[in-house]
């Protein structure tokens, strides 16, 4: 079968492996053919050399952490063939730590955790994967055209779920989000605040493109101002840029007992010049958080999965700004100006 993969550590070695074998059956009872998977910046890194990791005894890693897929047969009985499924993305560690020890693998204390398409482990990036029924997320049908979206959505539902969390320390009623950022994540983010009822204020440098329709078909408010010279303090802001100047000024934005939850992920190399000290005394003169997270566990896919569901499917449908047939793999992974998602498709 053919597969999209790639030799990790070495830039430039993408390429579209047309005798790629069938899934091994130990990597879990669930046959499952390949509908779409999502491309993000993560694969782009793999693809420059930056970090990825080959299963062990293999030289190339096929790439693909966003999934669809469409049941062929599940001998478990846990889905049933013809049924939407996606992969989760993360797997626990082999000793395991305390936190992989009660699935709770996106909270992996010690780093030996494994991931599909990234770490240790084949992507979803061939026409025919495998999956373990634990690892396995069913959707509902209608899902079909979007439902490549659940893992960025999985990363936003475990935000949201982290956010509310620290929340309940004290009596706590936000009203007011800021979102740092419009691209596939933030604009999932985004859409969980406004299911979630509150005033929605997204920002980002793009005052061209779909980014900022988007926005305000969710009935949230688009600025392109920078952080600073917003009129108002937000309850809770989700950063999703890693921009180190968005990142602060997020830090020092944000209201009384607020919480600042940090999605992406710096480059680093890159020094400021700000006030520490005074960034330190307002945290904790106003009970502030500000915390991180990335990945996913099982109960947020199934939250994703009921966001999804529960959301205008027309929206979601123009996030993907991009398919891309699998015969013309390379221009999925290329950039584009506009891009917001762009999906590889599996043809039938």
């Amino acid at each position: 079968m053919r597969a999209v993969t790639v030799t990790p550590g070495v830039a430039d070695s993408l390429q579209l492996t047309e005798d790629w074998p069938e899934p091994a059956a130990e990597e879990g009872a669930i046959l499952v053919q390949a509908l779409a998977v999502g491309i993000c910046g993560t694969d782009q890194e793999i693809i420059a050399g930056h970090y990825g990791e080959a299963p062990p005894g293999q030289e190339r890693l096929v790439l693909g952490h966003e999934s669809l897929g469409r049941v062929l047969e599940d001998p478990t009985g846990t889905l049933q063939p013809g049924d939407l499924v996606a992969g989760v993305v993360r797997h626990p560690d082999p000793v395991p730590c305390r936190n992989c020890a009660v699935d709770q693998w996106d909270m992996c204390r010690n780093g030996r955790y494994t991931e599909h398409g990234i770490k240790g482990l084949p992507g979803f990036a061939r026409e025919r994967w495998r999956v373990q029924p634990k690892f396995a997320v069913g959707m509902d049908r209608a899902l079909a055209p979007v439902g490549v979206l659940l893992e960025p959505t999985s990363v936003v539902a475990k935000a949201w779920d982290h956010i509310e969390r620290i929340g309940r320390r004290a009596e706590w009623k936000p009203e007011s989000v800021l979102v740092t950022g419009a691209g596939p994540i933030g604009l999932l983010a985004a859409l969980l605040a406004t299911q979630r009822g509150l005033s929605v204020h997204v920002l980002d440098r793009n005052t061209t493109g779909p980014k900022p329709e988007l926005v305000r078909a969710l009935g949230a408010t688009y600025h392109t101002t920078t952080v600073d010279e917003l009129d108002f303090e937000p309850d809770v802001v989700v950063e999703c840029t890693g921009a180190p100047v968005v990142v602060i000024a997020a830090m020092c934005k944000v209201g009384p007992t607020g919480i600042v939850c940090l999605t992406g992920v710096s480059s680093g190399g890159r020094s400021l010049d700000f006030d520490a000290g005074a960034l330190n005394r307002a945290l904790v003169l106003e009970n502030n958080v500000v915390f991180g997270s990335v990945n996913a566990g099982r109960r947020h896919w199934d939250l994703a999965a009921a966001a999804l569901t529960q959301a205008d499917q027309a929206w979601l449908d123009s996030l993907i700004t991009r398919r891309v047939p699998l015969s013309s793999y390379a221009e999925a992974y290329s950039t584009g100006g506009e891009d917001i998602k762009v999906v590889l498709e599996f043809e039938p």
